[in-house]
């Protein structure tokens, strides 16, 4: 029999009676003859919660503090897990309710944001053998010496495809709210298609540049371990191999290859520009390394050196939560280069289109362009890669700039006919 990791995502097991419903999922692929392996996250809410009370205890969470912080936080996971067992007992099947250190999977010690080392395969191979059904608590691990760690936001997704890996799973169906990867964010876009493939190199920009399908470091494991994933939505009855998902693979396997695959965008976007700045051997250094130091990632970047040659204007961007740490570094820390005024702007967004045909298509970039102005869309910084093109804009301007990009690289859905 052939092996299967389902993953369930928060609103997949957000109460008891989903959680029953997904019993019924987990039993369809047994009594189609997979052994199943199962992993979830917490009830919906329940994460947030936890992290409530351990703010109320200790609202600053210090690098020794992150352990315990762990330790409370993880047990959201372990209650979804055990409860789940419970559902699949109650239908007539063996199943097991397995935690982090319990199989064990070995995480490093950074905790809130660890990254596995290793996953024990054994004790799960054992129980699988004796026609159990494993049912993983998600998100979490453990380190070393015994101190329990968690994977951060959306571990979930990357415990499933770590435990894919290990266990040689023929695929890893991660269950969520939606029915697959779309072209755009369809509560935006209402045109939007559903792509029945992607691969692993667009998904992994459309994640890290703002969709929120799936988490952007277990996209990056399934490519590196050639992982079969595919996205669908636990809120639909059919059966996995009948529901019209979306599958993550290699980019060969894709045969037609369209100029742009997906448009993806983040409101969690600021801009700072520094005027003036002394152009010099060692000046992005100046700056851009006390905001590393502070744990502040910067995204987009722009240098535009004056006509002389002697100064320059930097913008980049940040994060909208980290604006105020960058600002209060970069007009207080003597590393900083000397320049004349800094100006921020929260009220921005980034919008990407995205596609591998990019590699073999001339335009793409210049159709962006053309399509923006023709909207009176102004252009504050543009980032460019082999696959994608990226460009800040006003965030007033953010949902006319995605439905005209939408229609103009031709991906808006046929209208339904009568």
């Amino acid at each position: 029999m052939g092996l299967i990791v389902q993953k369930f995502g928060g609103t997949s097991v957000a109460d008891t009676d989903r959680i029953r419903h997904v019993a019924t999922l987990v039993k369809r692929e047994q009594e189609a003859g997979h052994r199943v392996i199962v992993v979830v996250s917490a009830m919906a809410g329940v994460t947030n919660q936890l992290v409530g009370y351990c703010s109320a205890m200790n609202p600053l969470v210090t690098d020794e503090a992150r352990a315990n912080y762990d330790h409370v936080v993880a047990s959201g996971e372990q209650v979804t897990s055990g409860l789940l067992a419970l559902g699949l007992q109650q239908l007539g099947l063996k199943a097991r309710a397995w935690c982090g250190w319990q199989m064990p999977l070995v995480s490093d010690a950074m905790h809130s944001k660890a990254r596995i080392d290793r996953i024990a395969t054994e004790a799960i191979t054992a129980s699988l053998a004796a026609g159990e059904i494993a049912v993983v608590a998600g998100f979490q691990g453990v380190t070393g010496d015994g101190r329990i760690t968690t994977l951060g936001r959306g571990g979930s997704d990357t415990s499933a495809v770590e435990i894919a890996a290990a266990f040689g799973a023929e695929r890893c169906d991660i269950y969520t709210d939606v029915d697959g990867v779309y072209t755009c964010d369809p509560r935006i876009v209402k045109r939007a298609k559903k792509l029945h493939r992607i691969s692993y190199e667009e998904m992994l920009e459309m994640a890290s540049l703002g969709s929120k399908v799936l988490q952007t470091r277990s996209v990056e494991l399934a490519m590196n371990y050639g992982v079969k994933v595919q996205v669908l939505s636990s809120f639909d009855d059919r059966p996995a191999d009948s529901i019209p998902g979306t599958l993550l693979v290699d980019e060969e396997e894709i045969v037609e290859q369209q100029r742009v695959t997906g448009i993806a965008y983040s409101r969690d976007e600021a801009r700072i520009t520094l005027t003036n700045v002394e152009n010099r051997p060692g000046v992005s250094a100046g700056l851009f390394g006390p905001l590393a130091d502070a744990g502040i990632n910067v995204d987009m970047i722009v240098q535009n050196v004056t006509e002389g040659g002697k100064e320059t204007d930097i913008t980049f961007t940040v994060g909208k939560t980290d604006l105020a740490r960058a600002l209060e570094i970069v007009k207080t820390d003597k590393r900083v280069p000397n320049y004349d005024r800094v100006h921020s702007d929260a009220a921005v967004a980034k919008v990407s289109v995205i596609g591998v045909g990019m590699r073999s298509h001339a335009g793409v970039a210049a159709e962006m362009f053309r399509t923006l102005a023709d909207k009176n869309i102004n252009i504050i910084v543009i980032s460019t890669s082999e696959i994608k093109t990226s460009v800040l804009i006003d965030e007033s301007y953010l949902e006319l700039a995605l439905r005209a990009l939408h229609t103009a690289y031709g991906l808006d859905a046929e209208e339904e006919k009568n």
